[in-house]
């Protein structure tokens, strides 16, 4: 199951590329079954708002995350919300991708979750 917070597009398209089950975020409280987080990172190299109020009710089942960023904001910031929740819940930071990836990007994602 991927489960995902896109403000800008990036992310939902990204996940609309994989062509597998997902839930946005917004849909996904009380989350029963293990989950792939999928989730942009928010200014600079933040966790959004509703990333961290998710997780906060929902990470018992929370088995990776895969995080989409902008090299604009540096090389520091990049991806850096899917360090800090893989630190924070004890999970590996399975991919970064900037904004809504590559072809390339799609093929290393889909062998990565299977």
């Amino acid at each position: 199951m991927i489960v995902y917070a896109s403000r800008t597009g990036n992310v939902q398209s990204l996940v609309d590329s994989l062509g597998l089950e997902a839930k946005n975020i917004s849909e996904a409280d009380g989350i029963g079954e293990d989950y792939i987080l999928f989730t942009y990172t928010d200014g600079a190299g933040d966790i959004p708002y509703e990333v961290d109020d998710f997780l906060a009710k929902n990470s018992s089942h929370l088995k990776g995350v895969v995080a989409s960023g902008d090299y604009a904001y540096g090389d520091d910031n990049f991806c850096a919300s899917g360090d800090k929740i893989a630190e924070m819940y004890g999970v590996p930071c399975l991919y970064k991708v900037e904004n809504s990836g590559t072809d390339e990007d799609i093929a290393k994602l889909l062998d990565i979750l299977k």
